[in-house]
Parts: C-alpha cells; structure tokens; sequence
C-alpha cells in the first residue's frame, strides 16, 4: 500500500473511538477550567493536564 492509497482509505474503528474520548476530555477541560465558580484545587490542577492528554490522544 502507498501513501496516496493509505491516505485514501478509511479510519479504523479504534482510532475514531480513541480520537473521539481525545475530544471529550478536551472539552471536559475547557468546561472545568472556565467555571464561573470557585472549583477545589486538585479538580483545576486535573483539568489542566487533560488538553495533553486529549491533544495526544487526538
């Protein structure tokens, strides 16, 4: 298979599903990170390292 060929053919399911939760948890960490309310540190502290998870998982 080339490259022209591989860049042609669909996504496998795993890496839609991996791709998918990648995008949730940045999301997730957007929302926790912009609270209008004051949110226990350890949550801030988690919801910072989710974007490099998702980014990687993504």
């Amino acid at each position: 298979m080339n490259i022209v060929q591989r860049a042609k053919s669909l996504t496998p399911k795993f890496f839609k599903v991996l791709r998918s939760i990648g995008l949730a948890l940045l999301n997730i960490s957007r929302s926790v990170i912009a609270a209008p309310f004051v949110l226990p540190v350890a949550v801030v502290t988690l919801a910072s390292y989710l974007p490099v998870a998702g980014g990687i998982a993504q």
